[in-house]
């Protein structure tokens, strides 16, 4: 096992200390809240305001499903940080063969390149939409601002948490607002929450588009990293005390979460729907929302649009500094790391907004289909190392849990083969893709063999 740290800059730099519950508590209060961001991040407002406005109120149970499923291996990653001082991809790199982490990375820089094209995309909008500046000029201006709130890390870790909370709070506190000015249907969102099956085609591929753009790979990998800010004692009792203290902060950090993706459904259930308006752009959607609910209402649109997609990209670029190390033991200087995750996400970003015509929200819906196609390769790994009681000790998954995060795993799995399956030429994609996959792995597993190590 390798010897350095997650983040060997901010490791433990945050102390616990040895209060009482409420204050360790509170010492733990903050990286599910980088994390939640994540799943309020422009992708989602795209998937939740064209599910909204197609089908209603009725997708409402996909966010809610989604959401509870992302808390289990939020929970799962936070345990894995703080009992074996690993993050996901370091765990990763100590189990598996050479070959294997290198494709793992490849695919999860996929999967944080589509992330970073919707934030950026979104944040970019969220600027036009204040001071009318045109989305490509937008998108080199997000994409540099976010090394300079990186910055802030140099200052302690609890900086950049405080400015990421600041920027969640004005999120909840804009789409509250609209979310009252809408007064929706309390009866149609209860019925909602109740699964039912899908309509049609188009339906599915947004569900999951919001399951890609809810459980997302990067904060997999995120989290077990950042958890490991917090210097909590290395004693079994010290780890069973932050476990617990990091399960709280996840499942109240994704709460707040789902109140936000529910309420942009909701949004556009209640105001697009009933007139039949599906906007293309999320600038139609904030000019919809002007006659319907007032100037302040799309004012707030925009502005939550814009902290939603600075504080994404902020997690977005930390985690792509995670994931080069943790696989593949580059280190680099964090800035110079940064910028390359910035430079990664802004020129696609800038040649699809030309390609596009600027249709935003099409753009975004495709990057979190992306995300989804990731999301085994992420969690399964995550699963199994979790469940080994060799790696975690008594902190291994309980049976229960290990059997509850593996029909998430093949839930997960399974739709996204049938989104792919039910594509024009889907069964040919599957087949190739399977049959890649099976010769890959035989080949790690049976005939790969790693160069010896150089005795100079």
């Amino acid at each position: 096992m390798g010897s350095s740290f997650s983040l060997n800059e901010l490791n433990r730099s945050i102390p616990v200390g040895k209060g009482s519950k409420l204050r360790r508590a509170f010492a733990f209060l903050g990286p599910g809240i980088l994390v939640s961001v994540g799943y309020m991040d422009p992708g989602n407002w795209a998937t939740d305001l064209k599910g909204g406005a197609m089908f209603g109120y009725s997708l409402l149970w996909v966010i809610l499903a989604s959401n509870l499923m992302a808390i289990v291996l939020q929970i799962l990653c936070a345990r894995m940080g703080i009992v074996m001082e690993r993050d996901l991809a370091q765990a990763c790199r100590d189990t598996y063969k050479k070959p294997a982490n290198i494709a793992l990375w490849f695919l999860c820089e996929i999967a944080i390149i589509a992330c970073d094209v919707a934030e950026v995309i979104g944040a970019a909008v969220a600027l036009n939409l204040l001071f009318n500046i045109n989305l490509v000029t937008g998108v080199l201006i997000t994409g540099f601002d976010v090394l300079l709130l990186l910055g802030l890390s140099r200052f302690g870790f609890r900086k950049l948490e405080a400015v990421v909370i600041v920027l969640v709070i004005t999120i909840t506190v804009c789409f509250g607002i609209d979310l009252f000015l809408a007064k929706p249907d309390l009866g149609a969102m209860a019925k909602g929450l109740i699964p039912t099956s899908f309509k049609n085609g188009e339906q599915f591929a947004i569900a999951v588009g919001i399951l890609g753009a809810t459980v997302m790979p990067h904060n997999l990998y995120l989290h077990s990293a950042i958890i490991q800010t917090r210097a909590n004692e290395r004693t079994t009792e010290g780890k069973r005390s932050a476990v617990r203290s990091a399960t709280i902060d996840t499942v109240i950090s994704l709460m707040a979460a789902f109140f936000v993706n529910a309420a942009i459904l909701v949004l556009a259930a209640s105001v697009f729907a009933p007139q039949g308006l599906i906007p293309e752009k999320l600038e139609e959607a904030h000019a919809l929302l002007k006659p319907a609910l007032g100037g302040a209402s799309a004012t707030l649109f925009a502005v939550a649009l814009l902290a939603s997609g600075q504080s994404s990209t902020i997690t977005g670029t930390l985690a792509g500094q995670i994931v080069m190390e943790g696989f593949l033991q580059i280190r680099v200087k964090p800035w110079i790391r940064r910028l390359v995750t910035r430079l990664l996400a802004i020129i696609p970003a800038i040649i699809l907004i030309v390609v596009s015509n600027g249709k935003s929200i099409d753009l975004l819906i495709v990057s979190q289909i992306v995300l989804s196609m990731q999301l085994p390769f992420a969690i399964i790994p995550l699963v199994m190392i979790t469940s080994d009681k060799r790696r975690m000790g008594d902190f291994a998954n309980p049976k229960w849990l290990a059997i509850l995060a593996g029909i998430i795993s093949a839930i997960i799995t399974w739709l996204n083969v049938k989104l792919l399956w039910d594509l024009e030429q889907g069964p040919m994609y599957v087949v190739i893709g399977g049959a890649c996959m099976l010769i890959f792995g035989v080949w790690v597993q049976f005939f790969y063999r790693p160069k010896p190590a150089s005795t100079s």
